[in-house]
């Protein structure tokens, strides 16, 4: 009897065949704008189908075990922690005082506000762990500081975008969180591995801004410098972010408990200082748990889709196979690491970063992991998450699909996103010479993780 199955095109493929030909189809999907999500869970059904030989029962059945074995994992709480966390931050004000603490040190030098405006989105970082949550909410408090004393709309418009990639690079982060779980990684050991990589990023940009003035003298004005006194004021009043994440942190560093538990600690925190500083009514706090619930639930739907069609990835043989070519063709591990990391940076043009991570991952770990880099097994893991987060982090900024870039755009319609797009290469400039230096000396990425 003949089935729908025996229909189709590739009725008579291999698994592996399917394998590469549903990562095309994928694409496709993605490339016409189906959301990731469903792409992927679409992609994953389709190829459990074939394997299944048509019958839907075994493919019901893995729809339903896969949906509870994702979700019943006790460390994705920890995302909804975290996002609670960024959004009590948000409404605090201390995005304000972080700005106001930095423009104080740093805005009577040339190009000082767009510094300020880097710094605080550091600092922002380091309580939000999001990246497009950092850039919008420093654009609210910087923009109009940054037209206030002379700069430029493309030059503010692009500081802004560059600087909210800080935001999942400085722990805590929410995409790191994700690739520890993919990995079977330790969560706080990839969160200090970050540490020093994200303050190379925020002096980068720095040197950028510098650097950028300097050659166009008229895309920054000037201002006065404050008063000592005034600058440790303004300083002072951002003890509750350097006390949460001391506490959130180094608290799950030195042990004192799990990173699940870090995050209920500082989303308390987080809240306990809005409900201090009385931005927190009744009506903050359910538009809080909403916008939470909203971003946890589309990060959940991509997990799902993307379990579920790894899985298939799996069952096709696809990064088995992967990595066994790539043994045999006796590349050296640099040269096949520098393929993969240009590969994210294209890519990452045009997906998300949470996207990209759920759906290469899978595929291009097993190929490293299966190389001699002259480390442990479990540094090269480390490592090579610190460089995916810091290529795909490049992709948010790179013209012309660059979340950030429109995130900044919208909340500054006045600047044409041509213009950000031409100051914005610097700043990927600066980006790809931070990833050719951590490619170069592992240990600037390894140096706080005990041995």
């Amino acid at each position: 009897m003949t089935t729908l199955l025996d229909l189709l095109p590739f009725a008579q493929m291999d698994r592996l065949e399917l394998g590469f030909w549903s990562f095309l189809v994928l694409l496709g999907m993605v490339f016409l704008r189906a959301p990731i999500g469903l792409a992927m869970l679409l992609c994953g059904f389709g190829g459990w189908y074939y394997a299944m030989n048509g019958n839907p029962v075994p493919l019901l059945a893995k729809l339903k075990s896969e949906t509870y074995t994702t979700f019943s994992n006790y460390s994705l709480t920890i995302i909804p922690l975290f996002l609670l966390m960024g959004q009590f931050a948000t409404l605090s004000g201390l995005s304000k005082a972080l700005f106001k603490a930095a423009e104080s040190f740093l805005g009577h030098r040339r190009g000082g506000v767009a510094m300020a405006a880097v710094g605080a989105c550091a600092g922002f970082g380091a309580i939000c762990g999001s990246s497009l949550a950092t850039a919008a909410t420093m654009s609210k408090v910087a923009l109009p500081e940054l037209r206030r004393y002379g700069y430029s709309g493309g030059f503010s418009t692009a500081t802004l975008a560059a600087g909210g990639t800080l935001g999942i690079l400085i722990p805590p982060s929410v995409i790191l969180v994700i690739y520890a779980i993919i990995t079977e990684q330790n969560i706080a050991k990839l969160f200090l591995a970050a540490f020093i990589p994200g303050i190379l990023a925020a002096l980068g940009y720095m040197l950028t801004i510098s650097l950028y003035v300097r050659l166009y003298p008229d895309a920054a004005g000037t201002r006065a410098p404050v008063p000592m006194g005034d600058r440790w004021r303004a300083l002072g009043a951002t003890w509750p972010v350097l006390a949460i994440f001391g506490v959130v942190v180094g608290g799950i560093y030195l042990g004192w408990f799990t990173p699940t538990e870090g995050a209920a600690i500082g989303a308390a925190g987080t809240g306990l200082i809005a409900v201090v500083s009385r931005s927190l009514t009744w009506q903050t706090f359910k538009e809080c748990l909403l916008g939470t619930g909203r971003t946890t639930a589309m990060i959940f739907f991509i997990v799902l889709g993307a379990s579920f069609y790894n899985g298939f990835l799996a069952l096709s043989g696809v990064p088995q196979f992967m990595a066994d070519w790539v043994l045999a063709q006796d590349y050296s591990p640099w040269f096949v690491l520098s393929i993969i990391l240009l590969f994210y940076l294209v890519f990452g043009c045009l997906m998300d970063s949470l996207s990209m991570i759920l759906l290469t991952v899978p595929i291009f770990f097993p190929v490293i992991s299966a190389m001699d880099f002259g480390m442990s097994p479990e540094h090269v893991a480390i490592w090579f998450g610190i460089l995916v987060l810091i290529v795909v982090e490049v992709g948010l900024i790179t013209p012309p699909v660059g979340m950030n870039l429109f995130i900044i755009n919208a909340m500054d319609r006045e600047t044409p996103i041509t213009q950000t797009y031409k100051a914005v290469l610097f700043f990927v400039g600066s980006d790809i010479v931070r990833v050719a230096v951590l490619v170069a000396f592992p240990a600037i990425t390894l140096f706080l993780i005990p041995v």
